[in-house]
């Protein structure tokens, strides 16, 4: 009995992967009715397949993705991954700002959860690369928002390239909020753009303190682009995913850890 319910989950699983690469996307309550179990089950289902890197958990059901480093998800797609775990980041890292401080804030979903908890802060100047992020700034009349310019990465709706560069130089910021797409406690953080991780880099530079802003599920992954060392950051916001070998190894290199509820 029970090998035989082992043959109907692992045949269900792999149905559940023919049709995410067919479509690009499945529902939870769509496959509970074709397969007749409960949606606890097909929850389960996708969080295994998570587990592999076969498809990424979004509200509702699940995406199609590649267990490859280049991959550069669009920012519509990545809007719908993990938003409960972004949204508890973006306001517990909006605690570290202060009133007066100058800040950047980069590209990514994670980070725009930021500026959705910013309403309190009577003074800031905000740089952001990020043209979703600076719509979203233009709702606090006392935020001073710098674009510094650069061409369209039309992926991330981010400013990128040497236009972008050269003006970020001529900053000094008291924090940067960092997203990321790989990250690998051993080594850094990473992303699928070359010129993004450039950016990256060149922010982290000119800023007093460096912020990673993640969920859980961008751990022991790597991306492309290398952005930087756990050298240069001072301290990481995220869920409470975060697997305990990690969590030790950020805390062992003198990093702050913060955990959103």
């Amino acid at each position: 009995m029970a090998e035989r319910k082992e043959r109907f989950t692992v045949s269900r699983r792999k149905k559940i992967l023919e049709h995410i690469k067919e479509t690009g996307e499945v529902m939870v309550t769509q496959l509970s009715k074709e397969f007749g179990v409960s949606e606890v089950t097909i929850r389960n289902d996708l969080e295994h397949l998570e587990r592999k890197n076969l498809l990424v958990r979004a509200r509702g059901g699940a995406i199609h993705t590649e267990n490859h480093v280049g991959i550069d998800q669009r920012i519509t797609d990545k809007n719908k991954i993990h938003a409960g775990e972004k949204a508890a980041i973006g306001k517990l890292a909006s605690s570290l700002i202060n009133d007066g401080d100058t800040i950047i804030i980069d590209s990514g979903t994670t980070t725009a959860e930021i500026v959705k908890n910013i309403g309190s802060i009577k003074y800031l100047n905000v740089i952001t690369n990020a043209l979703n992020i600076a719509n979203l700034l233009a709702a606090y009349p006392t935020v001073n928002v710098i674009i510094p310019g650069g061409y369209l990465r039309q992926n991330a709706m981010s400013l990128v390239g040497p236009l972008a560069e050269k003006n970020l130089r001529n900053f000094f910021v008291d924090k940067v909020f960092l997203s990321t797409d790989g990250f690998d406690t051993k080594q850094g953080i990473s992303t699928p753009n070359i010129d993004e991780a450039h950016l990256n880099g060149i922010m982290i530079e000119i800023a007093k303190e460096v912020i990673l802003v993640t969920d859980s599920s961008k751990f022991k992954r790597k991306s492309l682009a290398f952005i930087c060392g756990l050298d240069k950051i001072k301290k990481v916001v995220t869920d409470k995913g975060i697997e305990a070998d990690d969590k030790k190894r950020l805390e062992d290199a003198g990093i702050e850890v913060l955990i959103a509820e």
